[in-house]
């Protein structure tokens, strides 16, 4: 074969091999076009490691081929994203507390997430921040945990305060409080949270089960059961 031969042969075979996306955006567009086109393998070299474990390549090449209309459907949704890309990681440290930072302008930030450290938002960072809270005798972080309703059981009684959730949990609840933070605290790394609207719960130790409640964006803890 000449020499401009083979150059044409490479050029056309680099042409056709799959290239490696730089950003989310090229991926979402390769894996668009991929779909459509029904270049399945090259679809399929798209997916991460861990979705190509669960998903060998036949099984992805079947799903394809018996939902090409949902499937066209989706490369269409996916080649005309209506946002931004945002690019994030998540560290899980041995107690099982995530960082999240985000890729930004090239270089890797941490999320504001981290610095609120009895945060609510979620109901696995509202039970992190318990244990924190708990941990760490913070009363006044505790009592943000407690829904408005118990806060004022009675009408006619005093609201609960720091002095008395204190009393209450140093006092006569403090052995099942132990128990109950400890076993929270070995189940929450790997726990599922079901979460419903406004409730959440979460299983613990042999039988337990801690139930949340939304209160105006906030997660809080409504029972251990």
């Amino acid at each position: 074969m000449s020499r401009a031969r083979c150059l044409l042969a490479v050029c056309l075979l680099a042409a056709c091999a799959p290239s490696r996306p730089a950003t989310p955006e090229q991926a979402l567009s390769a894996y668009a076009a991929a779909i459509r086109e029904r270049r399945v393998e090259d679809a399929y070299a798209l997916l991460s490691a861990e979705a190509r474990r669960g998903l060998p390549l036949e099984a992805f090449r079947r799903i394809v081929k018996e939902s090409g209309d949902d499937m066209d459907e989706l490369a269409r949704a996916l080649a005309l994203p209506t946002t931004a890309p945002m690019v994030t990681a998540t560290l899980t440290a041995p107690n099982g507390e995530e960082l999240v930072l985000f890729y930004e302008h090239g270089a890797w930030k941490i999320d504001a997430a981290s610095v609120d450290l009895y945060g609510q938002d979620t109901p696995r960072r509202a039970l992190r921040a318990f244990l924190r809270a708990y941990e760490k005798r913070r009363w006044d972080i505790l009592l943000r945990f407690v829904p408005d309703a118990k806060k004022t059981p009675d009408e006619k009684a005093p609201p609960l305060d720091e002095a008395k959730l204190k009393d209450s949990w140093e006092g006569p609840q403090r052995e099942d409080m132990q128990r109950i933070v400890s076993a929270i605290r070995a189940a929450l790394p790997d726990a599922q949270i079901e979460e419903t609207g406004e409730r959440a719960a979460m299983s613990y130790g042999a039988s337990g089960t801690v139930l949340l409640v939304r209160e105006r964006g906030l997660w809080k803890i409504e029972e251990f059961d």
